[in-house]
């Protein structure tokens, strides 16, 4: 399955393992919850989907890579305490508690979240001196004489035997304990994740025109070369910093990160191409409504691979603004619900004392935020947006306390005042980036009428997150027209393609 799949099925699972009973009791017990483990070729994004599994579940998340641990810090340290059998003592060999196990007691006494995920990364390329204590891991969910604490899903991930030397292959009896998953690079599934991360519109477009690099892994006489997802990903990032300095950024800092001289060369040069072509073409200007007549000649008879790119263009300053305007929106609802949760205390019969209660209602929020941000519930975007709230009820509060507005409901009022503010901003971005939408389908019908850039154009909004949450709010004819038309040509492609099946 790709990674999106394995995902919502890791997800499925601590679902299933957590739910409990009328009595408290685990539905599934705890020696009957398998380990779930995970194989797929290096760079897919194994490690990453951890990390966002357990900010959506709301569970903790304990990683270690195994690797990178002795015998003595996963199983404990040996010493001798005193025992005493039928009235003699006797010395007996014990072990202090595994530093794995050690840190998932730490992590629930760090956050309160008691149940979670022990992630353990390249669990089959441990050492020889280690590999039977991870069999009894896997097996009993001990290390040494430890057991990992009820209410923590167990999730191991591995390469192939193909990807790395020093693999070794678990055992039949091993392998019937554990819910082994298969993951395979998906670029579909990948992309709609590279949406939402803000991956850069270059490599956004470039893998459009050429999906047959977005994994590659070859073996040359000067050893492996490989391309991945977590490379393209980090080279997205690094790219993004190097414009916003100024910086050149050619083959050289390219294979870097596309560890694959053929495709880091093939993506350098068409990196000049792209900003060759986005500055020809002038995106900011067709979005603010100003379509050059002879750029839409030049586009309407450039190269495919030219008008996949300028619509690469189009899609990536169109997720900029979707993303800024859905922001913007999920902020107020943080705004929102703080401002529903002071009316009934600042307009009822006892609220004499509006300022303590504003007050508190700022510690209680700082407070909230803390928590969830120590727990590690938040992604960045929603760290960042949380700041950004709290920046914004702090402010409020400096102005109602500078303003003497008297009682609870005139607070509220102004507090409601301020709020519609926000809420204006908001309907303003709205309208900008809804003409921007108009004006990009503009351009596209101008230069790609019924051409497979719009089929493209269409697909590629589908994947964003954003896009699709700013559709269902933003009626766009245009976008549910050419959606209908482009499902209808996906259901007759199935259709004629189980009618051949048929006949062969």
């Amino acid at each position: 399955m790709n990674i999106k799949r394995a995902k919502e099925e890791i997800k499925n699972t601590i679902q299933a393992y957590l739910l409990k009973d009328e009595y408290g009791e685990y539905e599934i017990p705890v020696n009957a919850q398998r380990p779930v483990f995970l194989i797929g070729a290096p760079g897919i994004g194994k490690t990453q989907i951890m990390e966002q599994i357990a900010r959506e579940c709301k569970v903790g998340l304990v990683s270690y890579t195994i690797t990178h641990h002795t015998r003595q810090s996963a199983i404990g340290l040996p010493f001798i305490s005193q025992k005493e059998f039928d009235g003699q003592k006797k010395a007996v060999t014990e072990y202090t508690m595994s530093e794995i196990v050690a840190a998932v007691y730490e992590k629930i006494q760090e956050t309160g979240v008691r149940e979670g995920i022990l992630f353990i990364d390249e669990i089959n390329c441990v050492s020889e001196t280690l590999a039977p204590a991870m069999l009894q891991f896997l097996q009993c969910k001990t290390f040494g004489s430890h057991q990992i604490p009820k209410g923590w899903l167990i999730v191991a991930a591995g390469n192939p035997p193909e990807y790395n030397k020093s693999v070794r292959e678990f055992d039949v009896v091993t392998m019937d304990r554990v819910k082994k998953i298969l993951v395979e690079p998906d670029l579909e599934a990948w992309k709609e994740y590279a949406y939402q991360a803000g991956v850069h519109g270059a490599v956004l477009s470039y893998l459009n025109m050429h999906p047959e690099n977005f994994y590659s892994m070859e073996s040359t006489v000067d050893g492996r070369v490989f391309a991945t997802p977590r490379g393209w990903e980090d080279l997205s990032r690094m790219l993004q910093v190097y414009e916003r300095l100024d910086k050149s950024f050619d083959r050289e800092v390219v294979i870097q990160y596309i560890q694959h001289p053929r495709i880091a060369r093939d993506f350098a040069n068409y990196l000049e191409l792209y900003y060759k072509y986005r500055t020809d073409y002038q995106i900011d200007r067709v979005l603010d409504g100003q379509i050059d007549d002879i750029l839409v000649k030049k586009a309407a008879h450039a190269s495919f691979d030219e008008r996949l790119s300028v619509t690469g263009l189009l899609l990536s300053k169109l997720n900029l603004a979707f993303d800024e305007t859905v922001e913007q929106e999920k902020g107020l609802e943080i705004l929102f619900e703080l401002l529903k949760g002071a009316k009934s205390a600042l307009t009822g019969p006892s609220a004499d004392q509006p300022m303590i209660y504003l007050e508190d209602m700022g510690k209680s929020f700082e407070m909230d935020y803390a928590m969830k941000k120590k727990a590690g519930f938040f992604t960045r975007e929603e760290d960042y947006r949380y700041r950004k709230a709290g920046e914004t009820l702090e402010k409020w509060l400096g102005l109602i306390r500078s303003e003497d507005n008297g009682d609870g409901v005139q607070v509220f009022e102004r507090l409601k005042a301020l709020f519609q503010e926000k809420q204006d901003e908001y309907h303003n971005s709205f309208e900008q980036t809804s003409l921007k939408l108009e004006y990009a389908f503009d351009f596209m019908e101008a230069v790609f009428p019924g051409g497979q850039e719009l089929v493209v154009f269409i697909s590629e909004l589908n994947r964003s997150e954003n896009g699709v949450h700013f559709l269902g709010e933003y009626s766009c004819e245009r976008y549910f027209r050419y959606n209908k038309e482009l499902l209808f040509r996906e259901n007759t492609k199935d259709i004629l393609h189980r009618i051949q099946e048929l006949g062969e």
